[in-house]
């Protein structure tokens, strides 16, 4: 019984003294809104910062609000896509990693798998498996150089403003504080000399109030002019700050340089390998062989010493409908020949070591 009294007056005590708390951190907002108000009616005076301090300030603002803009635009096309940017957050937050393909390193294994299904005989399969290998190469370099942002750009960046600018910050927000002390104590001393110059019938009182409010103002000055120092000196490490962001952007242009230089090797890689393909351009479109190390089974066109055999272009894809028939895409070349008896509007395609029916009207022959 006597421990339940005990613990219902601790409950009170700590209650009442929540509730005091809470009422004296109330009335302070409400005074600090009311001075507030007063200064920017002019009814009340307000200690102004020198020219220095105000330019520091300035420049710390600047500071803060273009950095953040500059990461922000910086990690957008980093990660452009917000959903993505999200499991990379809780990712991070929970300490884990996770290999996820690029947009480059997807198209290239969507181009590969096509090239295989079509075929790597073909001049449209081993293209696609070209251009899908590259696009392979070109999402490896794109992860290297997103790497290579993120560390040295944008992770030191964003230290910044975690570290030095919310410290800057929060004292910036102290020496608020004490500026608002120090002139609710000027107003309250000149209230009293007032009062004391009013002639009022109580001297002694003013006079205690007036004393205790001089030095209640030499302690408010002193904490206020140390908290000016103390900003002041954080105002003017910027400086260094702007130093060492200096050397974060050329970290950046250097590995934007070595990122494009990569993807120009990697993609002239490729023109080199396409220019070996012999174009055909006609009035209806494009054709070409291709010779490379997929077709290496495939017949040359000086393999070919019957002169019934003729070369034509596909115009349009044909899927075979039984073993019988040869299955054809559109623009590629193939060698016909006819045979007796056979059906007028079909002939025999040949190409590589495939061999099959094939519709003529699918076909142009070329000279």
């Amino acid at each position: 019984m006597a421990w339940s009294c005990a613990m219902s007056t601790g409950i009170m005590e700590f209650s009442v003294k929540s509730f005091k708390g809470f009422a004296n951190e109330a009335g302070k907002a409400f005074t600090r809104v009311v001075q507030y108000t007063e200064e920017k009616l002019g009814t009340s005076e307000k200690t102004e910062f020198d020219v220095h301090f105000e330019t520091l300030a300035e420049r710390a603002d600047k500071t803060k609000h273009w950095t953040e803009r500059i990461v922000a635009r910086t990690d957008a096309i980093l990660q452009p896509n917000p959903n993505a940017k999200v499991e990379d957050y809780l990712y991070e937050k929970l300490e884990r990693k996770r290999e996820k393909q690029t947009n480059f390193e997807a198209l290239g294994q969507d181009m590969m798998d096509a090239g295989s299904e079509f075929g790597a005989g073909t001049a449209y399969g081993s293209t696609l498996i070209k251009v899908g290998q590259t696009q392979q190469k070109l999402g490896q370099a794109e992860k290297e150089f997103i790497h290579s942002v993120s560390t040295g750009f944008i992770r030191p960046l964003r230290g910044f403003l975690e570290g030095d600018m919310k410290t800057i910050q929060k004292e910036k927000k102290i020496l608020e504080s004490k500026r608002l002390d120090l002139d609710a104590c000027k107003s309250r001393l000149r209230k009293a000399k007032s009062v004391e110059a009013q002639g009022n019938n109580k001297p002694d009182m003013i006079q205690r109030e007036i004393e205790q409010a001089e030095q209640e103002l030499r302690v408010i000055q002193s904490e206020y002019d140390r908290q000016v120092e103390i900003t002041t000196l954080l105002l003017e490490g910027i400086s260094s700050s702007h130093a060492n962001q200096l050397k974060y952007l050329s970290e950046f242009v250097e590995a934007q340089m070595a990122y494009f230089a990569k993807c120009q090797n990697i993609v002239s890689d490729l023109e080199r390998q396409l220019s070996s393909m012999s174009v055909i351009i006609s009035s209806t479109g494009t054709t070409g062989t291709f010779q490379n190390s997929y077709s290496a089974n495939c017949l040359s066109p000086t393999s070919f010493t019957d002169d019934k055999r003729k070369r034509a272009r596909v115009l349009y894809d044909y899927d075979a409908l039984d073993k019988s028939e040869l299955s054809l895409l559109a623009n590629e070349v193939i060698y016909v020949t006819s045979e007796l008896g056979q059906d007028p509007d079909w002939v025999i395609g040949e190409h590589g070591l495939l061999k099959g029916k094939v519709p003529l009207a699918y076909l142009e022959f070329l000279s």
